[in-house]
């Protein structure tokens, strides 16, 4: 393996790739991108979070967030609603499809997430876990 090849950075560009991929293979029938659905399962977490709240948690910035939230509002997944406190800004809230998508999806997600992180033992599962935390910053 060159230098390169072995570094720290491509590996995990290609690990990221690896996902990506497997994601939007099964979610394209859904009509969703992998970040779509990332967005999905944090209103799954948590309903009526605001753009910046989105944002943060997902650590997309606002301009990429926006576009994410129109595409997901014209595909009837979401809606935004008026803020009660704040007149600028506006709650993102899942539409009854969005909410109904949660139960067919979350397993989905779940089935990926084990293909994914098959090769590795559950020891080193959670090592990878607690280091990508640290580089997360």
């Amino acid at each position: 393996m060159t230098e390169v090849a072995s570094s720290v950075g491509f590996l995990l560009s290609k690990a990221y790739q690896r996902a990506c991929a497997i994601y939007k293979e099964q979610f394209e029938r859904y009509d969703l991108t992998p970040q779509q659905f990332g967005l999905l399962r944090f209103l799954w977490e948590e309903d009526g979070l605001t753009q910046i709240e989105l944002s943060n948690r997902s650590q997309i910035d606002r301009t990429t967030i926006g576009g994410l939230i129109d595409r997901l509002e014209q595909a009837g997944l979401l809606k935004r609603l008026p803020h009660p406190d704040d007149r600028r800004a506006y709650r993102i809230s899942l539409s009854a499809k969005g909410k109904k998508l949660e139960a067919e999806l979350t397993p989905l997600a779940e089935e990926l997430h084990r293909k994914i992180l098959a090769p590795l033992s559950a020891a080193e599962i959670e090592t990878l876990t607690t280091i990508l935390r640290k580089l997360r910053c």
